[in-house]
Order: structure tokens, then C-alpha cells, then sequence
């Protein structure tokens, strides 16, 4: 039997009008209840009709937005299919005014097909959504994503950026692991991906411990929500992550930030890469690369460059975005050797 998972933390008082920045910067997830209560979309709620002709009303019928679709047997799971050839859904260009009618052909199905607009840009396909339902992020600039579906399973995986997720309508469940939980996750391939990030194999709703058993491990780590509407959750970047809609119509309104300068790369470039310059050297040259990094990167100090004049340190001075510029190029350059 699985360990229950620990309430993750509340912080009241939150105002979305000033986030502090304990909030912005936490490094432990942290649950706001009633943080967006105040949104209209969140105030229209109460009705799944009302949210959908709410959200109607800033549909500029433009370009259209991609729905994740499959079939009822998946139960709302967006995940590979059997043999790992491919996976379980397809993905259709729609306008956002026919997606959101189609959900709400739906809403009284008891076993209707999975229907999911992922991950779409606010200030793109909803113009002037945000002038009603937002956050004061301060001198921050997060990009803001909505999310809109019916019943859905996301499997666990990580995202680079914080993340504020506010839930706007319906009901969402999140589950959340450390980091350091990478090993007990089972986590599939990183290079092909339901969605742009290496996911968990993991069936949060029927765990296979005999497949999984490290699973079990994971969970004493686990925290879990269930978070209603004007509720909103702090992800910290990189903490695992499953997510749950768990009505026949959910939106979700996701801020992304980083406290790191607009100009670096993702570190995933770095360890794909590392993946095929050092993984597969003998071990003895491995251990090298290790230390290499070690001295450079993850414990740099004294001896790293101190012995250097400071005009000739190139790489090995503190990065801004000239020199970034210039070692992209450089990287290019010799990668297209």
C-alpha cells in the first residue's frame, strides 16, 4: 500500500496585487487559497456555460489554437500508446471558439473523449483577458498560459521556470515530488514526449509496483492539493509535478518566470548534449568530465580563474549577454564542424 501523500503547505494573505517576493523566490511549493477568487473568470465559474461564453467573448477568431484529443478509453490520460511507437492522442488545429464548443457538447458525457488546449498564450488568443484576471508580478515579466480542457491526466514531469498555476474554473488536483525524486519517478524518454518534457511512466490512478516499485519511495516524498476555483499553487522550477483536471470543464491560468537573465540557454541543451559527447566514454574518462565540471560549473572558486588576468578570462568571467552571444556562435560553429 502506497504512503498517503502530505498536505502541500498554505499561505494566506496573499495579495495578487503585490506577490511578496518570499512567494516569488520559494524554493518549497506553496498552496494560496483564494489568491484569483476575485477574476471575473473565476466569479463565472460557477457555471461551466458561463466560463465558456466568458472566455468566448475575447476570442478574436484568428489563427487557431491545438487540441490534444483522445479517445474516451484513456480516461483523460495524455500519454504514450501501448508499444511506445507513438502515443494515445492527437493533436488538431481548431479555432478557440470551436474547441470551447465542442467541450460544451460534452459537458453532460459521461465518458466523452479527452479534449485538451494546452499551454496556449493569453496575449495571443485571448486578448484582453488579462486587463480583468491577472497578477502583479512587480518587475517581472512571467509569460501567461491557459490551459482549458475537460477531465484530464498529466503525467508528472518537471519545468525549467516558476510557476504560479491559478485555477479559474473546475477543479484541479496537483501532485508534487522534490527534484531529487528523478530516480523513483521512472521517468520515460526525454528526447520523444507527449508534450515537450520527459514525463513519469508511472499510472498515478493504478500504480504497478511490481513494475514501479521505487514508486513507493517517491510518495513518502509526495504533496498533493486539490484546488478549486480562485485557488493557485507556487511550483517551484524543476519540482515534479501531476496534474489533474477533475471536472467536466477546467481552465487553468499558468504565470512562467524565471530569476535567471533572459540570454542562458535551458540546461536541458546541456545535458542532451553531454548525453552524446560523454555518457558512453570508458568510465575512467567519465570521471574526468565529471571533475572538469565540478571545478568549472557546479563548485567554481579560487582556482577556477583567480590565477588568470581578469581582461583574458573569457568564458571563465562572470557571463553577460555580449559574451552568452558569443559563445553561442562559437558552440554553433564547431557543433557544425
Amino acid at each position: 500500500m502506497l504512503p498517503p501523500a502530505r498536505p502541500i503547505p498554505e499561505r494566506g494573505g496573499a495579495d495578487p496585487r503585490s506577490l511578496p517576493e518570499g512567494v516569488l523566490c520559494s524554493e518549497r511549493p506553496l498552496v494560496m487559497r483564494g489568491l484569483v477568487s476575485h477574476w471575473p473568470i473565476v466569479r463565472a465559474a460557477g457555471s461551466a456555460d458561463a466560463a465558456i461564453d466568458y472566455l468566448k467573448g475575447f476570442d478574436h477568431g484568428g489563427m487557431p489554437v491545438v487540441a490534444t484529443v483522445a479517445p474516451p478509453g484513456e480516461s483523460g490520460r495524455v500519454f504514450y500508446n501501448a508499444d511506445f511507437s507513438g502515443f494515445n492522442f492527437r493533436r488538431e488545429q481548431v479555432p478557440m471558439g470551436v474547441a470551447l464548443e465542442t467541450l460544451r457538447k460534452y459537458l453532460a458525457d459521461e465518458a466523452p473523449p479527452s479534449i485538451y488546449v494546452a499551454s496556449t498564450t493569453i496575449d495571443t488568443f485571448l486578448p484582453g483577458f488579462r486587463a480583468a484576471n491577472d497578477v502583479d508580478f512587480g518587475s517581472r515579466d512571467p509569460l501567461a498560459s491557459i490551459w482549458i480542457g475537460n477531465r484530464s491526466r498529466i503525467a508528472a514531469h518537471q519545468d525549467l521556470p516558476q510557476n504560479l498555476a491559478c485555477v479559474a474554473a473546475g477543479r484541479r488536483r496537483v501532485t508534487l515530488f522534490p527534484p531529487d525524486q528523478l530516480s523513483n519517478l521512472y521517468i520515460g524518454p526525454i528526447d520523444a514526449t507527449p508534450a515537450g518534457q520527459a514525463v513519469s511512466l508511472v499510472d498515478f490512478a493504478a500504480p504497478d509496483l511490481d513494475r514501479f516499485p521505487r514508486f513507493a519511495e517517491a510518495m513518502r516524498h509526495a504533496q498533493v492539493a486539490e484546488l478549486g476555483p480562485g485557488d493557485a499553487v507556487l511550483i517551484p522550477s524543476m519540482w515534479w509535478h501531476h496534474v489533474e483536471g477533475l471536472e467536466p470543464f477546467n481552465v487553468l491560468v499558468n504565470y512562467w518566470w524565471r530569476d535567471a537573465p533572459a540570454w542562458m540557454d535551458t540546461p536541458m541543451n546541456t545535458l542532451m548534449y553531454a548525453m552524446m559527447t560523454i555518457r558512453d566514454l570508458p568510465p575512467e574518462q567519465r570521471a574526468i568530465w565529471q571533475d572538469a565540471f565540478r571545478h568549472y560549473v557546479f563548485e567554481p572558486g579560487e582556482a577556477t580563474a583567480d590565477h588568470i588576468p581578469p581582461h583574458a578570462r573569457g568564458v571563465l568571467a562572470p557571463l553577460d549577454e555580449a559574451r552568452a552571444r558569443d559563445l553561442r556562435a562559437r558552440l554553433i560553429q564547431r557543433i557544425n564542424r
